[in-house]
């Protein structure tokens, strides 16, 4: 992670109102606090692809949806998106980065942390101060299953039981404890000592820290401006201190509670498949695993998802491979890593070894949209090469 004195460049994360110059037209993200999406939303995401995008909606690793192609003067994304409820405020957009445990109160976990995304979306909007936040700031409310915890929140509350849970900064516990109903405040007010603190840290705007994991201290010295919320001495039952990085949870088929798992190949659905889901539940929810879960699935919808080409068999190869946009879409990308991967896929999957039988196929040495969890990176080194455990292969070995 680069220190907050080595930036060489100003934060410019895409949102809808400032979206990303890519090789292929502009580039949209539209954030999605908790991952939780309406029926009726999911459907203007997919108007919006089909007719001012490239007509694909794609799942990126944190619960998020992006559109791709679009005209960067083009006013639909922002009118259409205001209008769907998924646009509250035009100067924090970039800063809405809210994980959620997307089983909680279906399946498992020690608290149930459904509707605290959106108390703490509203209230994060409604303090001004906090759009200075970095757009790469990320805040988690995990269930006490660690499954969020794992994904390198900046501020993360995680439940150590039903009634209480401890704030973590940059994956590490601080002691500052909450009921579930006072996390998002609790993540608020860590939020703005975050920014005290690294106003504190570098006096010059752009030298400062994107992460709190780029602040030395950074958990003492947010707990310390955290008064009014009580702390304890060490952590609770339920609490598990584990580093991040093991295996992710396979979100892909039944999942407990009535609640059904899809998974589109590549993280990539298309306008048609997106009016398939809106037609399949009422609500959804997208994963930082770049899965859907619907909580509440009509009949028979695994079947016609299915039929559709999403995935909902937790066996299929798609759930082992990921990658980047690659070329033509990204001008860095020094090859078709989409093509490679679909190939890979279509192959069945990565073999079988020592490592993590998950395989990230990247254009570049940056491994754009590489998961947190474990896996093998694939990186290109030229249009039909790959580095992979150290191994330069062509991509008729990419298994």
């Amino acid at each position: 992670m680069p220190s907050p004195t080595t930036r060489t460049r100003t934060d410019a994360c895409p949102g809808v109102v400032s979206p990303h110059a890519a090789a292929d037209g502009a580039l949209a993200r539209i954030r999605l606090p908790g991952g939780t999406v309406t029926a009726a939303a999911l459907r203007a995401v997919a108007a919006l692809a089909r007719e001012a995008g490239d007509g694909a909606v794609h799942l990126t690793s944190r619960g998020n949806l992006q559109l791709r192609g679009l005209d960067p003067a083009d006013p639909r994304p922002v009118e259409r998106l205001t209008v769907a409820g998924l646009l509250p405020s035009t100067t924090h957009e970039r800063v809405r980065n809210v994980l959620t445990s997307p089983l909680s109160g279906l399946a498992g976990g020690l608290a149930d942390v459904r509707g605290l995304a959106t108390a703490l979306d509203r209230g994060l909007c409604a303090r001004p101060a906090l759009s200075a936040l970095p757009g790469r700031f990320l805040f988690a409310l995990d269930d006490g299953r660690g499954d969020v915890a794992a994904e390198r929140a900046d501020l993360c509350w995680r439940a150590r039981g039903p009634e209480s849970g401890e704030l973590l900064v940059a994956g590490v516990p601080t002691g500052r404890c909450c009921s579930p109903a006072e996390a998002p405040a609790l993540l608020l007010d860590a939020a703005a000592a975050f920014l005290d603190l690294r106003a504190e840290h570098a006096a010059d705007p752009s030298a400062r820290a994107w992460r709190a994991a780029e602040l030395p201290g950074a958990a003492t010295g947010v707990a310390a401006r955290l008064r009014g919320h009580r702390s304890v001495s060490s952590p609770g039952p339920g609490l598990d201190d584990s580093t991040p990085g093991g295996p992710g949870p396979v979100l892909v088929g039944a999942l407990g509670g009535g609640a059904l798992g899809v998974a589109p190949v590549l993280g990539e659905l298309t306008a048609g498949q997106l009016d398939l889901l809106a037609e399949s539940a009422p609500q959804l929810l997208v994963t930082p695993w770049r899965t859907l879960v619907l909580p509440t699935p009509a009949p028979g919808a695994a079947a016609r998802l299915a039929a559709a080409g999403l995935v909902v068999d937790p066996g299929h190869p798609a759930v082992r491979v990921s990658a980047c946009a690659g070329a033509p879409g990204c001008a860095k990308s020094l090859a078709d890593v989409r093509a490679h991967a679909l190939v890979l896929i279509a192959r069945g999957g990565p073999r079988a070894g020592a490592g993590p039988d998950a395989v990230h196929v990247a254009g570049c040495g940056r491994r754009c949209g590489a998961p947190h969890t474990a896996h093998r990176d694939a990186v290109a080194t030229g249009r039909d090469t790959y580095v992979i455990d150290g191994r330069t292969i062509t991509t008729e070995e990419l298994r």
